[in-house]
């Protein structure tokens, strides 16, 4: 993480942390016409909305719709006033039902599932899940976490790779007589950024969406973001990000100066407050990148896109300037010594011990929570194609957990920890985008090199 302390110059000894210094400084306008980033090409795959299907029985059975041939068990279609739906129809699951498609997509790169999920009537809660299977059926597997259904229809969002074939089945959890209605599911692809035939390399968010973030207002505190040079879930309520993704290669790693242009995020929904270049100030706290302006040099675009105020978390400013800073240069070292990386950083908690000393729980009038602990998973992997299947037992994974304190010791590697460490006190699914049995090895062992 990183960021800055108020109306303060600070000359960064030697060239390796000043890369990862965060301190203010006068904002210098981006360059014209920068490269950007490779955009990737989005696909839909399956648009399903129910309107053409007519099944009336809870009963096991087929229905042909739109996008094809689906088993409904312990489901229907339900077309009364009680039935959560945007149109005429929607999908009515019972006890522990499912749905799911009884046909195969070719689907390859960074796949988006979105569901649209709601309580029928007056019932109480329930709980679903998303599993998909890549063998027509043979196999399948859980992506992202439980859906919990209250309500009014909302969205729900899972992101994850592909590279073969793709069935989805919609799994109601928690049984008893509440019942749920789905609707609209739709299934997008992006081909990945390089390397053609190895869709999904490169993606900010390849290795999954840990607290599975959705693009959609009701997921105030879960909203997803994604950026050309990070991906972010975003909390209205704390002012900052729950977590950044991104990837880092040698071609991210150039000579562009720092933009120091530290700025609101103007994509936020409308009407969300937008947290400011000074809200920080006299707090204590650097503005803490998640995200760090050294890892993107490549282009002005790249380094200015760091210094949006939602990639930024109130950081004490000896963790940031210097624990925080000293691992970020080793990151990038691993990089400049043939890998790349995946990154995935966060915080959680309330509550940091800034300049001036004492616990801070909020700054800026209480718009900006202040965290209690700053992490990071970083996947370390040479540099390569086909980055997902290269991902084994015997991957370097390194996991660190900090106090967000002014009293931290400046070496990073005391705070190392496990994934599973930092599952358990966030309750996000990190690394899901690997088979169960690989996220196991990876994620229950310190990393010691």
């Amino acid at each position: 993480m990183k960021p800055f302390i108020r109306h303060l110059l600070v000359i960064c000894l030697g060239g390796l942390l000043f890369a990862s210094c965060k301190k203010e400084a006068p904002i210098n306008p981006a360059a014209p016409n920068p490269v950007a980033r490779p955009q990737t090409e989005l696909t839909t795959l399956l648009s399903e909305n129910f309107e053409s299907g007519t099944k009336a029985a809870y009963a096991a059975g087929t229905v042909t719709l739109s996008s094809g041939s689906w088993t409904l068990d312990e489901a229907l279609i339900g077309t009364l006033a009680a039935d959560l739906k945007n149109g005429a129809k929607s999908v009515r699951i019972r006890n522990t039902g499912s749905i799911t498609t009884n046909f195969s997509l070719n689907a390859t790169g960074t796949i988006t599932v979105t569901v649209q999920h709601g309580t029928y009537g007056s019932d109480s809660n329930s709980s679903w899940q998303l599993w998909t299977s890549a063998d027509n059926g043979a196999t399948w597997q859980q992506q992202g976490n439980t859906i919990t259904t209250s309500g009014s229809l909302q969205s729900a969002v899972f992101t994850f790779p592909a590279s073969a074939t793709l069935r989805i089945s919609i799994r109601k959890t928690s049984g008893g007589s509440s019942r749920i209605n789905i609707d609209d599911v739709s299934i997008t692809a992006d081909g990945g950024t390089t390397n053609p035939g190895n869709p999904g390399d490169n993606d900010n968010m390849l290795l999954g969406n840990p607290s599975n973030a959705a693009a959609n207002v009701s997921a105030e505190n879960n909203y997803l973001m994604v950026k050309t040079y990070f991906t972010l879930s975003y909390s209205r309520s704390r002012g900052t990000p729950n977590w950044v993704s991104w990837h880092i290669q040698s071609s991210d790693l150039g000579s562009i100066s720092r933009t120091n242009d530290f700025r609101a995020d103007n994509t936020l929904p409308s009407g969300w407050y937008q947290v400011q270049n000074s809200s920080y100030s006299g707090s204590g706290f650097d503005r803490g990148h998640n995200c760090p302006s050294a890892d993107r040099t490549s282009t002005t675009e790249a380094n200015s896109a760091t210094f949006l105020m939602t990639n930024m978390i109130p950081q004490a400013p000896n963790n940031n300037q210097r624990t925080w800073a000293n691992l970020e240069n080793y990151t990038r070292s691993l990089v400049n010594s043939g890998n790349e990386v995946y990154v995935i950083a966060g915080s959680y908690g309330q509550g940091g011990s800034g300049s001036q000393g004492g616990v801070t729980n909020t700054i800026n009038n209480g718009n900006v929570t202040v965290p209690s602990n700053v992490w990071k998973v970083i996947v370390v992997i040479p540099a390569g194609s086909n980055d997902l299947s290269r991902i084994s037992g015997n991957t370097r994974v390194i996991a660190v957990n900090t106090p967000n304190t002014n009293d931290i010791d400046s070496d990073w590697t005391q705070y190392r920890t496990t994934v599973r460490s930092i599952e358990s006190a966030t309750g996000y699914n990190l690394l899901s985008a690997l088979r169960p049995s690989l996220q196991d090895s990876l994620e229950t062992r310190i990393d010691n090199q």
